[in-house]
């Protein structure tokens, strides 16, 4: 079964074509020239970016790299306003990924710890420098977002 066009969106840039093709939905993005580059589905920047833009994947993971070994409840003693349910699913989620390794230890009670493997040892500096990045410029961004509110603010007060 071949590819087919489900829904086409026209933006200035570019015309965004979702295309459905074995029961998997990608994006496609084609630019004017006809070339397309992938931005869903299997392309891997989406794929990270879902990821770590959840709220909690990238703190379980610098909390790691500085604490090492961790049970479940000093994770969420030491992030303090994480469910379990949400801390569960995303430490599943990390473990899927490769990023850490969930160890169970069959005591009474049981006991499971957590680590970053390889793969997420490999990330921590990527994580880092996107950290320093936001102290470096989080207040230019906060002037930028306090500006963006007042232009907002003026233009409905008209």
């Amino acid at each position: 079964m071949g590819s087919v066009i489900v829904k086409q969106e026209r933006f200035t840039a570019a015309t965004y074509l979702l295309f459905s093709n074995n029961r998997r939905n990608q994006y496609v993005m084609r630019r004017k020239s006809g070339e397309k580059i992938w931005i869903g589905g299997t392309c891997p920047i989406r794929q990270v970016l879902d990821r770590f833009g959840d709220k909690w994947s990238i703190l379980i993971i610098e909390l790691l790299s500085h604490e090492g070994k961790l049970r479940f409840s000093e994770i969420a003693q030491t992030i303090g306003d994480i469910s379990q349910k949400m801390l569960t699913v995303t430490l599943r989620s990390l473990e899927s990924d490769g990023l850490i390794i969930r160890q169970f230890y069959p005591e009474i009670p049981p006991r499971v710890e957590y680590e970053l493997s390889e793969l997420g040892k490999s990330l921590v500096p990527h994580i880092q420098q996107l950290a320093a990045w936001g102290h470096t410029h989080m207040d230019k961004i906060l002037e930028n977002r306090k500006r963006f509110e007042e232009k907002q603010q003026s233009k409905t007060a008209y």
